[in-house]
């Protein structure tokens, strides 16, 4: 009778059923309290099943004389009180669900002492218990229950102490599940000798130390989440061999120096999260040979160096978050290859150039920040982009644009500076009057139809101005054509007429064409002897 909106107690009338070995009446609307003598009524039951309820009241202790019972489950009610401490009398148990209801631990107990009796339950593989207000300690005995224990859930229910070493002795386990406690020391060793295990859930706690080498023994485990503790020092190499591990969460920790090299060998992981640590270093460039992964997220670290373009291999990633770090340079032409991205965080970087509008093609692009960068240039308004906020971009005041997005609208000739070239922020030639003892100045003075050049030299002291890029953006016009005064092989000239009413010329390089750091360190170099302002009509 499960799932069949029944409401109100249960009919009395069941009860007189004496040969009933299942009772199913799961996910309901059934509320009251059980009969105290309910096992004395049905002698022969096998399966219980009572989860998904309004069930209040305590757990009648003659629940335990159900002895041919094989599963009980109250689950997802509203009972309160003591788990009966007689429970372990239930020798053909072999699943025990009691979470998400109101269930205590004896108040004069430090120890969950309901959890010693099931030793007696040598058949028990499944031990459901979370989401309730336990509040003790898991007790040493814990590593005398059956060997046949897969399950151990426990999470979210106010757990305190250490883990016991004693829990490696559980052998069989498949799952252990002791996350969202309150749990302190160090994550104990003896794990390591569950070889079974597939999901080993220690999140959010208070667990110190480091992360245990012995974990690398878990050869068939699937899911590590440790997150939200207080683990320490390196990332062990060693977890890269676990070629079963499709998800690592050891993020909100306190973990130093790199991410081992060995990480990226396992080409089958789907979600690593390694945020809001202390990790360094660059990110290497094999990231980009897991192509299976889904979720990657290294935001809140100190990762510098650039963004790997190998990143955009990575066609099944739906989540990259790299926000919180010190990553410069651009980001890279190939996220366009993205295709399955949903969520994409760059924020909190120093990264420059233009927002590629490649981007545009990623039709599942849901979230994008960019926000408090050094981007310069329009905001692509296709595709994904046509749905973003503009505290998606802040922080960026070189970024121009579409109304939505609040930032200043683009001159027809943004495009021209693209992500190649790389302005110089401040004009060279004044800083190079300093370096000079003796400045040539060449003044064009038009008078009538012609134009008379006069030199003049001077050694007196020169007061040295200093000029932003923005300055030069409005001194340029934007860079705009009417200012374009030259054009050569590895970058542009512009006209500048400053506020103040100096004209100066700029020469944008391109710097990433061959022989325009030499032209560059070249003009520096000539710069340091000779300051040429030149004046035009």
């Amino acid at each position: 009778m499960s799932q069949n909106n029944l409401h109100g107690p249960i009919l009395a009338a069941i009860f007189n059923l004496s040969m009933l070995k299942v009772l199913a009446l799961d996910v309901n609307s059934i509320f009251g309290n059980l009969p105290s003598s309910i096992a004395n009524w049905l002698p022969d039951l096998e399966g219980l099943y009572l989860g998904g309820n309004q069930l209040g009241g305590e757990i009648p202790a003659s629940v335990s004389n159900f002895s041919k019972l094989i599963h009980l489950d109250l689950s997802y009610n509203s009972f309160n009180g003591r788990v009966p401490m007689n429970i372990g009398n239930l020798q053909n148990l072999q699943k025990l669900g009691l979470d998400n209801n109101e269930l205590t631990n004896d108040p004069s107990m430090i120890e969950l002492d309901f959890l010693i009796s099931l030793k007696n339950c040598r058949n028990l593989k499944i031990i459901v218990m979370g989401l309730n207000s336990f509040h003790g300690i898991l007790p040493k005995a814990l590593g005398n229950l059956s060997t046949s224990v897969e399950i151990f859930s426990a999470a979210y229910s106010g757990i305190k102490g250490i883990i016991p070493n004693e829990i490696g002795n559980m052998s069989n386990l498949i799952e252990l599940n002791i996350g969202v406690n309150e749990l302190t020391g160090t994550i104990p060793d003896t794990l390591g000798q569950l070889r079974k295990l597939q999901k080993l859930e220690l999140r959010s706690n208070k667990l110190g130390g480091s992360v245990p080498f012995n974990l690398c023994n878990l050869v068939n485990l699937y899911r590590l989440h440790l997150s939200n503790n207080k683990l320490s020092q390196q990332i062990p190499t060693c977890l890269g061999n676990l070629t079963s591990l499709r998800e690592m969460y050891l993020d909100y920790n306190s973990l130093t120096s790199t991410i081992p090299s060995t990480l990226w060998t396992n080409k089958d992981i789907l979600i690593l999260s390694l945020a809001y640590n202390s990790l360094n270093g660059s990110l290497a460039l094999e990231i980009g040979s897991i192509k299976n992964m889904r979720e990657l997220n290294l935001s809140g670290n100190q990762f510098s160096g650039d963004i790997p373009s190998t990143l955009g291999q990575l066609q099944n990633l739906e989540i990259l978050t790299l926000s919180n770090n010190q990553l410069h340079g651009h980001i890279p032409e190939s996220f366009g290859n993205l295709i399955s991205l949903q969520n994409l965080d760059l924020s909190k970087n120093n990264l420059y150039g233009v927002i590629p509008k490649s981007l545009e093609k990623l039709e599942y692009l849901e979230y994008f920040n960019v926000s408090f960068n050094e981007l310069s240039g329009e905001i692509p308004s296709g595709g994904p982009f046509k749905n973003f906020r503009s505290e998606f971009f802040v922080g960026n005041r070189e970024l121009c644009g579409a109304s939505q997005f609040k930032v200043k609208p683009c001159k027809n000739n943004t495009a021209r500076l693209s992500s190649n070239t790389r302005v110089l922020k401040y004009i060279l030639l004044p800083v190079a009057i300093v370096l000079s003892l003796a400045i040539t100045v060449v003044y064009v003075i038009r008078r009538g139809s012609r134009s008379t050049v006069l030199l003049a030299h001077s050694t007196f002291p020169i007061t040295v101005k200093r000029i932003s890029y923005y300055e030069v953006l409005n001194a340029t016009n934007n860079f705009g054509e009417e200012n374009l005064i030259g054009e050569g092989n590895i970058g542009l000239v512009y006209k500048e007429i400053f506020s103040d009413g100096m004209i100066a010329a700029i020469k944008v390089f391109n710097l990433d064409l061959e022989g325009a750091n030499q032209c560059f360190i070249l003009s520096a170099k000539f710069c340091a002897t000779f300051v040429i302002e030149i004046l035009s009509r």
